[in-house]
């Protein structure tokens, strides 16, 4: 699944444009960024409320992390022992229960380890994109279809000349990265 964080009409409502002349290069722009972001976040955000996601662990840990939050239902909890060949569902509140973003083993204690022995099918994330995330996005977009990567320098070296200074860092605008750090996911 790749579904896009914004659409090319609220790309082009943000900023007030009413031509067709940029549609090309905001079609190019939009999927590459709502990857970036998705990418950087570490999760899809929207990709897998309405589609269930399908996970497999090793175990040996008294919790399975789930990717993708915040969870809206799981619908399976199962166990293999040969590999991933076969698997038993769980009981829930026998076997396992569901905390936020995390799978616990109740009467396990801890899930056992086994190769490819933990299999939870779940939805998650949000039905809409959360409008802080949407207005760094569309910030984002615009910051690489204005910009081309180079940040405009307000120094003159001569009369008429502006200089052009490549971006030498590898973070994204500060505006921007305050959002998209608070949306990281964490795994620890």
């Amino acid at each position: 699944m790749a579904d896009d964080l914004v659409t090319r009409a609220e790309y082009k409502n943000y900023l007030g444009i009413t031509s067709t002349n940029k549609d090309q290069e905001i079609d190019f722009l939009i999927p590459k960024v709502s990857s970036l972001v998705k990418t950087y976040c570490r999760r899809t955000f929207i990709d897998y409320y309405n589609d269930a996601k399908t996970e497999i662990f090793d175990g040996g840990f008294s919790e399975l992390i789930l990717k993708e939050t915040p969870v809206v239902s799981i619908q399976d909890v199962s166990i293999s022992t040969n590999y991933g060949q076969t698997y038993t569902k769980l009981i829930k509140y026998t076997d396992w229960i569901d905390d936020g973003d995390k799978i616990r083993s109740t009467s396990l204690g801890i899930f056992t380890k086994y190769i490819k022995g933990y299999r939870v099918i779940y939805t998650a994330g949000f039905d809409t994109v959360p409008d802080d995330l949407k207005l760094a996005v569309l910030d984002l977009v615009e910051y690489y279809s204005k910009n081309n990567s180079a940040v405009h320098v307000n120094r003159d070296i001569a009369p008429n000349i502006t200089q052009i200074q490549y971006v030498a860092s590898t973070s994204f605008p500060a505006h921007i990265k305050r959002i998209l750090d608070q949306y990281v996911a964490d795994y620890t």
